[in-house]
């Protein structure tokens, strides 16, 4: 019997100048940056990961940068936006500390935080009260440092398609607000995924929109029995990949939604403090054209 999936993993987005990208998740956010490696499916084009002190699952954002890239425009079907989880308390000072981001209050299901944009448009929340992870203070005090993802929202053509692809992967309703829909895995303090019925101007992938949301499952042996269930129910199911730090799969429903199914990461955080270019071992032979197509980037 499949095991129910283990609630978020990580996130990823895509975004513009990888150089203003860290710049605001590392300088101003204050996350650390894990390491940095190229898009599997295309190699010239990096990968950067951060997360909290560890890069626990459930910490990480990760982004694929396209300096030349057309925006994108968040619309249906995609993740709308992506909430970091932030101590109680520390509103005040992030909203001194973001203020030329124009954050606003946001308040929702007895939460309150701020919802602001990332230089490319990327919709971000910062939610207090349930920090949890290990917070990263090179750059952010402890009492105010990200502890990780707190929940993401996901904006569907088709939002019962995708309650039911939710639900298949073991998440429960969890209580609604107008047309807002909220979900949680299994377990004490799982992360939320909201569902917004409602209608709306479709999306466009690019810069400032999320591409994927990644769930955590058990094993290997699991992705491929989740791959054989999505395959009968004639959902569009990749092939079981290699991601070199985990093994995943991604699946997208009903409603439009892309989803990664991902196993326990291993080795996320670079000893080197990511300054250098991490590659799986397939394309090492390619280092040198690799190194020479991507732009340089400076963590620190």
């Amino acid at each position: 019997m499949l095991s129910d999936a283990t609630g978020l993993h990580h996130v990823t987005a895509l975004a513009g100048d990888p150089r203003a990208n860290v710049g605001f998740y590392v300088g101003l956010l204050g996350l650390r940056f894990l390491r940095r490696t190229v898009n599997h499916e295309d190699r010239f084009a990096y990968h950067c990961y951060y997360g909290d002190a560890s890069g626990s699952p459930g910490s990480v954002l990760t982004f694929f940068p396209y300096p030349h890239g057309d925006p994108g425009r968040i619309g249906r079907p995609q993740p709308s936006a992506v909430a970091l989880s932030v101590p109680g308390g520390s509103l005040d000072y992030w909203t001194d500390r973001l203020a030329a981001h124009d954050p606003e209050r946001v308040e929702r299901f007895d939460e309150h935080g701020l919802r602001l944009s990332d230089p490319d448009g990327t919709s971000l929340e910062l939610i207090a009260g349930r920090a949890a992870g290990e917070p990263w203070t090179e750059h952010v005090p402890e009492n105010a440092a990200i502890r990780g993802i707190d929940g993401v929202t996901l904006w569907p053509t088709n939002a019962y398609a995708t309650a039911a692809t939710l639900e298949t992967l073991g998440f429960e309703p969890a209580g609604q607000e107008g047309d807002r829909v909220r979900y949680r895995a299994p377990g004490e303090g799982s992360h939320p995924v909201d569902i917004l019925d409602r209608g709306g101007e479709f999306g466009r992938e690019g810069p400032g929109t999320i591409h994927h949301v990644a769930l955590g499952v058990e094993s290997e042996a699991e992705l491929f029995e989740w791959h054989d269930l999505f395959r009968e129910c004639d959902y569009h199911v990749s092939r079981v990949r290699d991601r070199h730090y985990f093994r995943s799969l991604y699946v997208r429903d009903a409603g439009g939604i892309l989803f990664e199914l991902a196993t326990e990461p291993v080795g996320l955080v670079a000893e080197d403090g990511g300054e250098r270019l991490s590659l799986p071992p397939w394309f090492e032979e390619d280092r040198e054209l690799i190194e020479s197509q991507l732009p340089s980037l400076a963590v620190r």
